[in-house]
C-alpha cells in the first residue's frame, strides 16, 4: 500500500513537514509496512520556501536585511538546484516582525524584500521564486525597487523615503543604476489572491486594516498607489493595476508584474509543479492532506483542494486533517474528499491546543488509518 501525506502548516503550530510526519507517525501505527511519501505543500505564502527546499533539496542562505521599520535583521531564503532562489516576501517585510502598536502601512517598507532580491543575485541566481503573504506593507513593492537600485524621486529630483504614503509624491522613476544581473532574471511570484491594486477590492482597502491603517490611512494610500501606477505607467512599463493579483502583498503584485515582468502563478499550482506532485502520486492507494483550518474556503486556491484535485485526476482518494472543521464542511465532501476529520480532542486553551497540534494530528491519523483498515477488510470478505 502506498500513501502520500500533503497537508499545507497549521498556522502557528506546525511546519507542513511537521504536520506530514505526524500523519505518517499515525499511520504507521496501523499500517507498519506501508509505503509512505511525505510531500509538504503550500500555497504561496507561509511555507512555500520551507516546501520547495525540502522537495527539492535546496540549501538555507542567511542575510542581514531591513524590516519594514528599516531595523536590521537577518532573513533567510533558499537557494534551489539550477541557479534558482524562493523567497517569502514575509521573511523581511512580514506583519509578524512588526508589533501591533507599530503596524503603519504609511510608513512600512518592502525594502528589506529587495536587499534578499540583490543577495540572491549575487549567488548567481537568475530565477527567483517570491511568495507573496503576510506582509505589513502597503507600497507597492516600492522599496524593493529602491533596494534594487531603482531611483524613485520626489517634483525636486530627490529620493523618496520609504513608504506606503510617500508614494503620493512620486515624480519620475530613473533605472540607470539597476544591475544589470537584474535583467537577466526572471520572476515567478505564488499568488493566492485575485484583489487589484486599487479601488474598494484593492490592496489598501481589503488588506491595509489588518497592517494597522485606519479609514482614513486607506484612503490615502489607495489615492498613492493610484498616483503610483500612473507615473510608473508614465515612464514605460506596463499598466497592470486592474490585473487579478496586482494588489497581492500591498501592491507589491503591481509592481512584480509591471516593472520586474514577473509571472502570477496561483500558488499551490506552482508549489505542486515544482515538487512534481503528480509524479509523487502515482500509484497511491490513498491521499492525506490538510491544514489548519479546513472549510467551505478552502475550494478557492487553497493547499487541500489543489492536492484533491490532482489526486482526483489519477482516481485516487483524498482524506483532510484539519485542526479545525467549518461549519460548511458538507461543502468539502460535494468537492470529493471522502472524508474530513478535525483533530482537537476537548476544549482546551488556545495555547494548550497549539502545543499539542503534533499528538493530536498523530492521533487522529491513527483513527483515519483503522478506519481505512476496516474499509479494506470488508472489501475483502
Amino acid at each position: 500500500m502506498k500513501i502520500v501525506f500533503a497537508p499545507d502548516s497549521f498556522k502557528e503550530s506546525l511546519t507542513a513537514a511537521e504536520a506530514a510526519a505526524a500523519m505518517q507517525r499515525g499511520f504507521a501505527k496501523v499500517f507498519p509496512q506501508a509505503e509512505y511519501i511525505c510531500m509538504p505543500m503550500a500555497d504561496g505564502g507561509e511555507g512555500t520556501a520551507d516546501a520547495l527546499v525540502n522537495a527539492l533539496n535546496g540549501e538555507w542562505i542567511s542575510a542581514e536585511v531591513h524590516d519594514p521599520l528599516g531595523r536590521p535583521i537577518f532573513a533567510r531564503y533558499g537557494l534551489l538546484p539550477g541557479n534558482r532562489a524562493v523567497i517569502e516576501i514575509a521573511e523581511a517585510a512580514g506583519l509578524h516582525l512588526v508589533a501591533a502598536d507599530e503596524r503603519n502601512p504609511l510608513h512600512t517598507s518592502t525594502f528589506g524584500v529587495g536587499q534578499l532580491i540583490l543577495h540572491a543575485l549575487s549567488r548567481g541566481c537568475r530565477h527567483i521564486i517570491l511568495g507573496l503573504g503576510g506582509s505589513a506593507t502597503n507600497d507597492a513593492g516600492a522599496g524593493m525597487l529602491q533596494a534594487l537600485g531603482f531611483k524613485l524621486l520626489d517634483q525636486n529630483g530627490q529620493p523618496l523615503p520609504v513608504g506606503g504614503a510617500t508614494l503620493a509624491g512620486l515624480s519620475a522613476v530613473n533605472d540607470e543604476a539597476v544591475p544589470a544581473a537584474l535583467r537577466e532574471c526572471h520572476f515567478e511570484a505564488a499568488c493566492d489572491v485575485t484583489n487589484p491594486l486599487c479601488g474598494a477590492q484593492g490592496a489598501s482597502a481589503i488588506f491595509g486594516p489588518q497592517k494597522g491603517a485606519t479609514p482614513q490611512m486607506v484612503v490615502a494610500l489607495d489615492t498613492a498607489l493610484s498616483h503610483y501606477a500612473d507615473i510608473i505607467a508614465a515612464h514605460g512599463f506596463a499598466d497592470s493595476r486592474d490585473q487579478a493579483g496586482s494588489g497581492a502583498a500591498g501592491g507589491m503584485g503591481f509592481t512584480l508584474r509591471s516593472v520586474l515582468n514577473a509571472q502570477l502563478l496561483p500558488g499551490i499550482e506552482m508549489v505542486m509543479a515544482e515538487t512534481d506532485l503528480n509524479a509523487c502520486l502515482k500509484g497511491a492507494d490513498l491521499v492525506v492532506t490538510g491544514e489548519g483550518r479546513m472549510d467551505g474556503q478552502t475550494a478557492f486556491g487553497k493547499v487541500p483542494s489543489g492536492v484533491l484535485k490532482a489526486a482526483q485526476a489519477q482516481g485516487i482518494a483524498v482524506i483532510g486533517i484539519a485542526g479545525s472543521v467549518g461549519g460548511d464542511a458538507a461543502a468539502l465532501n460535494a468537492l470529493g474528499f471522502k472524508a474530513v476529520f478535525p483533530t482537537i480532542a476537548a476544549p482546551a486553551s488556545l495555547t494548550d491546543i497549539l502545543a499539542s497540534a503534533a499528538h493530536n494530528v498523530e492521533r487522529t491519523a491513527e483513527q483515519v488509518a483503522a478506519v481505512w483498515q476496516l474499509g479494506m477488510n470488508r472489501q475483502t470478505r
